[in-house]
């Protein structure tokens, strides 16, 4: 059995191109996996909390020594972690802002990277950090920016900040495999934006097998 987990984090509803294409990605890859389970988060929606001077220090607080106020600061850290942790494929939907990220999928990172849950820490080794999560996860990003060539090969590539980071985050606590799909133009419209949602969903079922 095989777990999905799929997250969108754009704020926009019928409107939002990385929804729509998430959506076909999920339909198609439940197509092709006959058992598949898969989970799903509106992080454009309802976002995780941001981390909290309490969340710190109960992150940073060995679990035996942790008081119930601590626990709590990590209920909702811990349930993330425990689904990731699950998990075999994750697809996001990440629509850029500004260059990066938006806010609530940043907030979803910060609850997931967990010192002892998803990366290891020893001051004493010579490479300190090692990743937690089993190996074998595989993770799809469907990126969707206002204008175009933010891809490696594009002309905007220097200003795309997406893509370095999720491939620096995710690879630190243990998902090395990561496939990005873009879709441009959305400021432009008009057949620029057309054919670029014609590429991307082309992409996308060419991935979700």
């Amino acid at each position: 059995m095989t777990t999905l987990l799929h997250l969108d984090a754009s704020p926009r509803g019928a409107r939002s191109h990385t929804r729509s294409l998430t959506d076909d990605f999920v339909t198609r890859w439940v197509q092709q996996h006959s058992e598949v389970t898969v989970a799903r988060r509106d992080l454009g929606i309802e976002p995780p909390p941001h981390l909290t001077e309490g969340w710190i220090a109960a992150a940073f607080t060995e679990p035996a020594r942790r008081t119930p106020q601590m626990r709590a600061d990590l209920a909702v850290s811990d349930e993330l972690v425990d689904e990731l942790l699950g998990t075999d494929v994750l697809v996001v939907g990440v629509p850029m802002y500004n260059f990066g990220i938006p806010a609530m999928l940043k907030a979803y990172i910060d609850q997931v990277v967990r010192v002892g849950r998803t990366f290891s820490f020893d001051p004493e080794l010579p490479d300190p950090y090692a990743p937690l999560l089993p190996p074998g996860k595989r993770a799809f990003f469907i990126v969707s920016t206002g204008d175009s060539g933010y891809q490696s090969d594009g002309p905007l590539a220097a200003l795309n900040q997406v893509e370095p980071y999720l491939r620096t985050v995710f690879g630190f606590i243990g998902i090395d495999d990561l496939q990005f799909v873009y879709v441009g133009n959305d400021e432009f419209g008009g057949d620029r934006l057309s054919e670029s949602l014609a590429a991307a969903r082309n992409r996308v079922a060419e991935l979700a097998v």
